[in-house]
């Protein structure tokens, strides 16, 4: 008996859902439809258990494709991801109050987002510390590449946020797993300048629909066709933005750690023991015996034997997990629990007694800025891994002590 249901209409693909159990949005589901008629989509479209509306595409989607890519369908934060450590402390090595090792953290690594003239965004360096420069100089080089054929990217944030962690559900967190062993686990992506790529490929792939006049379900499908020179382009761009992201949890991880230890008497070793891995990000797999693009829009590659994160909620469990290898869900899974709610029905629907008593085991901000992030906003993380146990095998389930919001 397979773990997904299958989606069909008359025209496009099949699409098959590891939703068994999770709530799926009628306007998700009308975006997947359209996503399924794109005549380039290789045999199926592929739905992680948390699915919700997205732009153009729903978060949650594997999307495998020949001859084209949707820059919209990777969207903006190229290279979204997360990154796990486990630490050889235990939780009886942390302080009783966690709220200095909170705010170390938050020193340590740049965060939110502060606008306006004359104001310093806090969420950008003033001064980039050397280990940021030293990373910047790898990543240099082909961003000069980039640059010389879009000059205006140049006029972006990069150097400036490599190392910091943006805003939205992007966090840093210190957490037990079922030994009470401490982990850090982190979630950001490509900042400023992955968003200015990733903005600039999607117009210019609106403007191609609209010179060749071809009418599409939703205009944020438009897409780019292999062998033109804006797809190579894109492809380059989108390759060095996921680097970006990659080195850039790198760098977090590095601050936080040596913030931890700051705080903390016992010395204490780090051993990797999850990949960095993104889940918003496109690349050439073979699948069924052929060379294709995958596009995970919110999911994360999961190849037999290969290490995932896949969070809650900032109140709720994570997992280390282990892929399965599931050919039908092109060795993916979900990238964490998905919303149910936009952004605004969380403010409307929760007060800020419902987020304290939510999180009440956490050391993190309680204020009327993260109420978009509590719980309650996002499905059920275990009915979400119910529903794709046929994708993962949980390696090691974590509890959050102390959260970082962007």
């Amino acid at each position: 008996m397979s773990g997904f249901e299958i989606l069909t209409s008359d025209r496009g693909v099949p699409i098959k859902l590891w939703t068994k159990g999770v709530p799926v949005q009628p306007e998700a589901r009308q975006q997947l439809l359209n996503t399924a008629q794109m005549p380039f989509i290789y045999r199926h479209l592929a739905v992680m258990p948390d699915v919700h509306l997205g732009k153009g595409s729903t978060i949650g989607s594997v999307i495998p494709s020949k001859g084209a890519i949707i820059p919209a369908a990777i969207g903006v934060d190229l290279g979204c991801g997360m990154m796990a450590v486990r630490t050889s402390l235990k939780a009886s090595d942390l302080p009783d109050n966690l709220r200095n090792i909170r705010r170390a953290m938050e020193k340590a690594v740049p965060h939110g987002r502060t606008v306006g003239r004359g104001k310093r965004d806090v969420g950008s360096w003033q001064h980039t510390p050397e280990a940021v420069d030293r990373a910047w100089a790898r990543l240099l080089p082909g961003f000069k590449a980039i640059t010389e054929k879009y000059p205006r990217l140049e006029r972006t944030n990069n150097h400036n946020h490599l190392g910091t962690l943006g805003t939205g559900n992007h966090f840093v967190e210190l957490c037990l797993d079922e030994t009470d062993q401490v982990w850090v686990m982190l979630h950001s992506g490509s900042r400023g300048v992955g968003n200015a790529i990733g903005t600039r490929f999607i117009e210019m792939a609106k403007q191609d629909m609209r010179k060749h006049q071809l009418n599409l379900p939703d205009e944020d499908l438009a897409y780019l066709q292999e062998g033109s020179t804006f797809f190579d382009d894109y492809v380059e761009a989108v390759e060095w933005a996921q680097e970006y992201a990659r080195i850039n949890r790198e760098v977090m991880m590095d601050h936080t750690l040596a913030a931890l230890a700051d705080e903390i008497d016992t010395p204490f070793t780090s051993v990797q023991e999850a990949v960095n891995c993104h889940h918003n990000y496109v690349q050439q797999e073979e699948h069924f015996g052929q060379q294709v693009w995958v596009t995970r829009k919110g999911a994360v590659s999961a190849r037999r034997g290969q290490l995932g994160i896949i969070p809650g909620s900032m109140g709720a469990k994570s997992f280390i997990v282990r892929g399965l290898g599931n050919a039908d869900s092109f060795h993916s899974c979900s990238h964490g629990a998905g919303r149910i709610m936009s952004r605004n029905q969380a403010k409307k629907a929760f007060t800020l007694d419902d987020h304290r008593q939510a999180t009440a085991h956490v050391e993190c901000r309680k204020d009327h800025s993260v109420l978009d992030e509590t719980p309650g906003a996002y499905k059920d993380i275990e009915a979400v891994m119910a529903a794709q146990k046929d994708l993962v095998e949980i390696v090691h389930t974590l509890r959050q002590v102390v959260c970082v919001k962007g």
